[in-house]
């Protein structure tokens, strides 16, 4: 097995594990039993990849962006999840927890969500399977991620806000394992990202690995090699990232980047770029990279992209990092708007806020020409027209 990826006691390297409360022992024991079991039958995989394909909309394409690649001197692809039914990557990991609370009998679905992306995925597959969906959303990002907001209400989630600290993600999952806490029996709680304790961060990663399987095969029909010289990803939590290292993990040839917030810069204040300010420590369930004060309180995160403001990442990415497996990078607030604009401008492709962090990447070193880039557009920019308009002052 990879040194990669999570070992029998879920940890990656010293990362990971299952720092829980004891109500939530049963419901964690019960997914680490069973979850294996259930994603690898054949009737799951049947039922995964056909929704992935007729729900969802898969495969995404792979695309050859012609004029960003010649703007910044290299062959610079991007994997399509903003394509996906309902804009994200988010969907690939709710079509999969979904059929798996289906299999472990939960009737209600709890969730967290930052940009919304995650909420509104999970609220659709919940209205797919007629289940009870509760989304947690913190209050400052319900105002910024309104049509989010909407459209799960529409499709029959209830949406609380998180009034507690930063008002903001952090402050959405702490309110969803209190829910989980008290509802421990029926409740299946959907982590949106590679977070939490084991086996979610093994599991979501799973799910997401769709995204570099295709990219192998597609990039294969382009250029005639599998494997990029680069793939490149944003990460808060780190699902997209996850999701588009998956299959290149082991092979050392294709380098990782995985591009954090820095918000209004790393010793602003205002940031979340959790590699280079973060030290170990126990959040939301597993031992990772996060902010936190010399006596251990979280450090309020900031980034003008409510999917990344989170005060940690999940912990393969502190491995990887550890490790030097992967390269952990940042960008401000102001380089992901103007690189988003950008790809707005030469490929007629408007990118979420997130994506636009790992755009920023192409002006941070020179390329060779017959560099193969692979970025992940994790998400489209419509839910982020207000913040673009306010920036740009459209």
């Amino acid at each position: 097995m990879s040194k990669y990826f999570v070992d029998e006691n879920g940890y990656y390297g010293p990362y990971g594990g299952a720092y829980i409360p004891e109500m939530l022992y049963p419901n964690i024991e019960e997914l680490k039993s069973q979850y294996l079991k259930i994603i690898e039958n054949e009737d799951f995989k049947r039922d995964f990849d056909s929704l992935l394909k007729d729900y969802v909309g898969r495969p995404t394409p792979l695309y050859f962006a012609s004029r960003l690649s010649e703007k910044h001197g290299a062959n610079i692809f991007l994997k399509r999840e903003d394509l996906n039914h309902t804009g994200a990557h988010k969907i690939n990991n709710t079509i999969g927890q979904i059929l798996l609370a289906e299999k472990l009998g939960k009737k209600r679905i709890i969730a967290e969500t930052g940009a919304g992306q995650h909420g509104v995925a999970t609220a659709t597959v919940c209205a797919l399977k007629g289940l009870e969906c509760v989304v947690y959303m913190g209050e400052i990002d319900m105002q910024r991620q309104a049509p989010n907001v909407a459209r799960m209400k529409m499709m029959g989630a209830k949406v609380v806000a998180a009034t507690s600290g930063s008002k903001t993600l952090k402050d959405a999952t702490n309110e969803a394992l209190r829910d989980w806490i008290n509802n421990p029996q029926d409740t299946h709680y959907i982590i949106g990202s590679v977070v939490g304790p084991h086996p979610y961060p093994d599991m979501v990663s799973r799910f997401q690995s769709i995204i570099s399987k295709e990219t192998k095969s597609q990039l294969k029909d382009k250029t005639g090699k599998e494997l990029p010289d680069y793939a490149i990803a944003c990460v808060g939590g780190g699902s997209n990232a996850a999701g588009m290292f998956y299959h290149f993990i082991d092979d050392s040839s294709v380098k990782l980047i995985a591009v954090e917030a820095a918000g209004n810069g790393i010793e602003s204040g205002e940031t979340a770029a959790t590699t280079a300010l973060g030290s170990k420590g126990v959040l939301h369930g597993s031992l990772s990279l996060l902010m936190q004060t010399p006596d251990g309180q979280v450090i309020e995160p900031y980034s003008i992209s409510a999917g990344l403001d989170y005060p940690g990442i999940g912990p393969q990415h502190a491995w990887l990092f550890d490790a030097k497996r992967a390269k952990y990078a940042q960008a401000t607030d102001d380089e992901a708007m103007q690189a988003g604009l950008e790809l707005t401008q030469l490929e007629g492709i408007i990118p979420a806020i997130e994506s636009a962090h790992a755009l920023s990447y192409l002006k941070k070193q020179t390329w060779d020409k017959n560099d193969n880039i692979v970025i992940c557009l994790s998400g489209r920019g419509d839910k982020d027209l207000d913040n673009y308009i306010k920036y740009f002052n459209y």
